[in-house]
């Protein structure tokens, strides 16, 4: 069976870390911790668990410039801040990608984007207000209603094509990066643009912390004194083609997303199986997938929150999956980012593509002494690794029992 040469010809992000994949790489090389109190730009609370917010001005230089050719009279009022993060990564991605906007309106472009909340939750001012008797202005309605992001952006982008939101929780953006790369193979489009986009919210802040899942201090994940997760905001797309078109208009793969796999637990509302149970099964499919061997791996960008639950649960699974655990370097880079939620799956991917390129992983910021009781041991602060080769798996556990997993190779 020939397997699916899906390439990767552009990648975008923007984080905690800071605006443009470079500038958050060598963030991340530095160990760069951008964590602190909710600011009150962002929503109100006096709850005084810490938060990784992405620029206060979420549109990139590179995303206003887009904006400016495409739509110069579009109102700023009427676009979300999530959707704005989506136009900076996707401007970013599609400049590395050597695309041109005339060149995507005369193609078939599928648009596969995660998220959790989509920015549906902050308009809460508006509901209090209406009912108090008062008439606000009705332009968080507006965006509500214009949350779907994927037609969003078709709309902004001038675009034809498959368009889908995943909110499948923590799992969006890998979600979101497997079904683009399932249009391509079955030709439902020509390029895709996937990957995952969300902002900070206060329904869901609360939320996580309602569940007792958030630490009071920057997140530890895997450390022994891990006390939960710090929310994050952030988005991260990805350039999808097949390997054939993209060399014939002349592109260079950055790199291939090799393999997809996903699974349920069908275990709980939130924690996931104790044995990592649907994370195998998902493991297993993106292997198979690819048409490579678990020996193969070289890196492995763990989900890795920081929750009791979520690493130990994790870390099993690995154990039992890998033949032998101590060959693999096996990170977090949440204590960098936090839990960016919907966003995060295309985020790790992207930095996971980075590291292989590079040849080098980075320890987990935040595990200073890897919890002794897990079944396998990530690869603590202060630590690299060089890769052996430039394959490597970024996975998902997410709420409600969802697993997914990407198999991605750097060119």
């Amino acid at each position: 069976m020939t397997k699916l040469r899906a390439a990767v010809t552009g990648t975008g992000c923007v984080s905690a870390l800071g605006m443009g994949q470079y500038t958050l790489w060598e963030n991340l090389q530095r160990g760069r911790v951008s964590c602190g109190p909710v600011p009150e730009w962002l929503f109100p609370t006096e709850l005084p668990y810490p938060v990784f917010t992405a620029p206060p001005e979420p549109l990139s230089g590179a995303g206003r410039d887009l904006l400016k050719d495409i739509l110069p009279d579009l109102p700023a009022d009427s676009v979300s801040r999530t959707l704005l993060l989506a136009i900076s990564a996707v401007a970013e991605a599609i400049g590395k990608a050597d695309l041109s906007i005339s060149y995507l309106r005369k193609t078939r472009v599928g648009i596969a984007l995660g998220t959790t909340v989509g920015s549906t939750f902050n308009n809460e001012a508006y509901y209090l207000a209406w009912r108090q008797g008062l008439h606000p202005n009705p332009g968080p309605v507006h965006n509500y209603l214009g949350g779907n992001l994927a037609s969003a952006l078709h709309g902004i982008l001038g675009t034809r094509g498959p368009s889908a939101v995943i909110t499948n929780a923590c799992a969006s953006g890998t979600d979101a990066i497997g079904l683009a790369r399932g249009w391509i193979a079955h030709g439902q489009c020509e390029l895709a643009i996937a990957g995952g986009a969300d902002e900070l919210s206060r329904i869901a802040y609360n939320g996580f912390v309602s569940l007792q899942l958030t630490d009071s201090s920057p997140c530890k994940p895997f450390d022994q004194k891990r006390n939960g997760l710090n929310l994050g905001e952030g988005a991260g797309i990805v350039i999808i083609e097949s390997q054939d078109r993209a060399l014939r208009r002349g592109a260079c793969p950055i790199g291939w997303a090799r393999g997809y796999g996903s699974a349920s637990d069908a275990w709980h509302p939130t924690a996931p199986h104790p044995e990592g149970r649907g994370l195998k099964c998902a493991f297993g499919k993106a292997i198979s997938d690819a048409g490579v061997h678990v020996q193969d791996i070289a890196l492995i960008n763990a989900h890795g929150t920081g929750t009791r639950a979520n690493d130990l649960a994790e870390a099993k699974a690995l154990a039992a999956l890998l033949p032998d655990p101590d060959e693999v370097p096996i990170v977090s880079t949440k204590g960098l980012t936090g839990h960016t939620l919907g966003a995060a799956g295309a985020i790790e991917a992207i930095f996971t593509l980075l590291a292989l390129q590079h040849g080098q992983a980075s320890g987990t910021v935040g595990c200073s002494v890897p919890d002794p009781v897990l079944s396998v041991k990530p690869l603590p602060e202060g630590q690299t690794s060089l890769l052996r080769n430039k394959l490597g798996i970024s996975q998902s556990l997410a709420f409600g029992g969802g697993n997914s997993v990407l198999i991605l190779e750097a060119a």
